[in-house]
Formats: structure tokens, sequence, C-alpha cells
């Protein structure tokens, strides 16, 4: 049976923190799905607060610019 994790509701400060910490190891190349996986969070939820933080996504499937 797969572990239930709780749901931790990210609001105000902490979010904006979140937002500025994914966003600085998204940069760096860390996938969406590799970020959601460390931090718990979905996908989508990351995928959220990376836009909400202004960053201009990768195209699904690209290797990270410093791969390049």
């Amino acid at each position: 049976m797969s572990e239930q994790r709780e749901r931790v509701r990210h609001k105000g400060a902490s979010r904006v923190q979140l937002a500025i910490d994914l966003k600085a190891r998204y940069e760096r190349g860390t996938s969406i799905r590799t970020l959601a996986e460390v931090t718990g969070c979905s996908y989508g939820f990351v995928r959220d607060l990376l836009k909400e933080a202004g960053v201009t996504l990768r195209a699904r499937g690209a290797a990270p610019a410093l791969a390049r």
C-alpha cells in the first residue's frame, strides 16, 4: 500500500520562498518532475509556482540549457 503524505498549504511568505527556491533549481536544469518529487508537491503545483515566479518553461523533453 502506498504511503499517504499530509498535504501542506503553501501560503504567504512560505509560498514566495518556495517559488524562489524552485525557480533557482529549475533554471539550473532540474526538471519539474524532479522538483515535484523532492518537495512532495504535485507536478501541476510546481509548474504553476514556476509560472507565477516568471519562469520561461522549457519545451517538453528539452534538455536543460546547461547540457546543450
